[in-house]
């Protein structure tokens, strides 16, 4: 046990705390262009338009290849979408700032679409700033499964017991998406993984030209950033898992279920608290008089939908107690949300009424979205098979945390699933050096605390932790906390991070 870990969190730290005791970490990289590459340079071109998110003005695309199996790197190839926004501060720079997008099946390209203008104002045109689609996703390589409509609805794709529990369904459909995908995804499917990810990585930072990368990952994100840390210690100038889940080797995307139940019970409060704020009469939003009723209200309407759904504005797609409760997990990632989340609460309970469905429950998703979802999480690791107690742990966790109704225990293909070779996740170590900022929300809904500390101790003196106080997922330019802002700016800028681990308050 390293000493941090012995130690409780310094919650009561006040704000002032980030910019007090700081020490820098990494050495500086020289300053200017890169040097000459050690791979193939990339040709960097115009960027396509994003459906529904804005190219910034200067943001430029390219095209990595990379082996479809390292084991044969001078057999065939795949691609990697690449996107780059240079610094408008050259006299500035002090090397390349990679953005890796959540997930499994998050786009790099689209995150840095999203975020590159604010990074680039908050570290002060430091870096230039890249983005990478990983192989299965956005312009990279893709691969399908060949699943029919129906098995690619979110609330089918992540196992939601039926209404009274049982899992004999998921149990089918989860066999038979994973007799599909192998029979129909091939070895480009069979190579989307947390590893091979992280080797594209680094042919990225060699095409580049670059002899360490800093790195900022978000959510799964994070899971590779630590990971290609690990791999390869000297290539990594400075590094911000913003959102971090469990890195135990032994289970990964298994444990990272496995924790959803807790983390949404955690957040649920501040969507009652608000939702029962008089602040929302006005808005025709408020729930109920006391923040302590929301909960058995969302519960009974969800149970009255698993008996009778409603039909919405999306003809053949009712709402139904489970798509009510993934519409409440996908909202509590930020407050943001809550609005939304609240005026589909007050439709379904309006008799008369057509809910509006998020989009993200509106109908089917791409085959080659879902499967690439899927076969990260069940390539990386091998989970518990078919006959390990499914049943039996989704009846013990829908009767602890009623919100989640049993589908952080349930049955995935993943139980199904046909490994070429055996997984082996790598293992986060406290060997390598201090160059990692932690940054995480107390009250998580997808990558809890107790996550995110169990990634914190499996680095030790590599990192600190900072803290936010605050619920919501992605923190880092994410959920308007100055004070978390200000702390991971300071660090990639000028490499000072906490002296020990810090808080700030909401």
């Amino acid at each position: 046990m390293t000493n941090w870990t012995r130690k409780a969190l310094l919650l009561s730290v006040s704000a002032a705390a980030v910019a007090g005791t700081l020490t820098a970490v990494g050495a500086p990289v020289a300053h200017g262009r890169p040097a000459k590459p050690a791979a193939p340079p990339l040709a960097w071109g115009p960027c396509a338009q994003i459906p529904g998110t804005p190219v910034p003005a200067g943001q430029q695309c390219a095209t990595l290849r990379v082996p479809l199996d390292y084991r044969a790197p001078g057999g065939r190839t795949v691609e990697v979408a690449v996107t780059r926004l240079r610094t408008d501060r050259p006299e500035a720079r002090r090397g390349t700032l990679l953005v890796l997008a959540g997930g499994p099946g998050g786009s790099g390209v689209q995150r840095l679409a999203q975020k590159g203008e604010a990074l680039r104002a908050a570290t002060g045109g430091a870096y230039d700033l890249v983005g990478l689609d990983p192989r299965g996703v956005g312009g990279s390589t893709r691969a399908n499964c060949a699943l029919p409509e129906a098995d690619r609805h979110v609330v089918t794709l992540r196992s939601w017991p039926a209404a009274d529990g049982s899992i004999t369904e998921n149990t089918e459909r989860s066999r038979r998406t994973a007799a599909s995908c192998a029979r129909n995804g091939g070895p480009v499917l069979g190579s989307f993984s947390s590893r091979n990810q992280a080797r594209d990585i680094d042919r990225l930072r060699a095409a580049l030209g670059e002899p360490k990368l800093s790195v900022w990952g978000h959510s799964y994100g994070s899971y590779v950033a630590a990971g290609y840390a690990q791999e390869h210690p000297d290539r990594v100038d400075r590094l911000v898992l913003d959102s971090t889940g469990d890195p135990d080797p032994t289970r990964v995307g298994y444990g990272w279920m496995a924790n959803v139940g807790p983390a949404v019970a955690l957040r649920f409060p501040d969507f009652a608290a608000w939702a029962a704020d008089p602040a929302r009469e006005a808005e025709g939003l408020r729930l109920a008089r006391h923040a302590e009723d929301v909960e058995p209200l969302f519960l009974a309407l969800a149970r009255e939908l698993d008996r009778e759904p409603r039909e919405s504005e999306v003809p053949g797609v009712p709402l139904t107690g489970n798509r009510l409760r993934q519409a409440l997990h996908s909202s509590l990632d930020s407050d943001a949300a809550f609005a939304p989340l609240a005026r589909l609460i007050r439709s379904a309970q309006d008799p008369q009424g057509r809910p509006a469905l998020p989009p993200g429950l509106a109908g089917a998703i791409p085959d080659e979205d879902a499967s690439v979802m899927m076969a990260v999480i069940c390539n990386d690791v091998r989970w518990p098979g078919p006959d390990s107690g499914y049943a039996r742990r989704v009846a013990a966790d829908r009767a602890r945390y009623p919100l989640t109704a049993g589908l952080p225990a349930n049955i995935t293909p993943c139980a199904f699933w046909k490994h070429d070779e055996e997984p082996q996740p790598t293992r986060i170590t406290d060997e390598g050096p201090s160059n990692v900022l932690m940054i995480q929300s107390l009250r998580d809904p997808a990558t809890p605390l107790a996550g995110a500390l169990k990634m914190r101790a499996a680095l030790g003196e590599r990192a600190r932790m900072v803290t936010v106080g605050q619920g919501g997922h992605g923190m880092y330019l994410g959920n308007g906390n100055a004070c978390g802002d200000r702390a991971v700016s300071d660090f990639l800028v000028s490499g000072k991070r906490p002296g020990r681990d810090t808080h700030c308050p909401n």
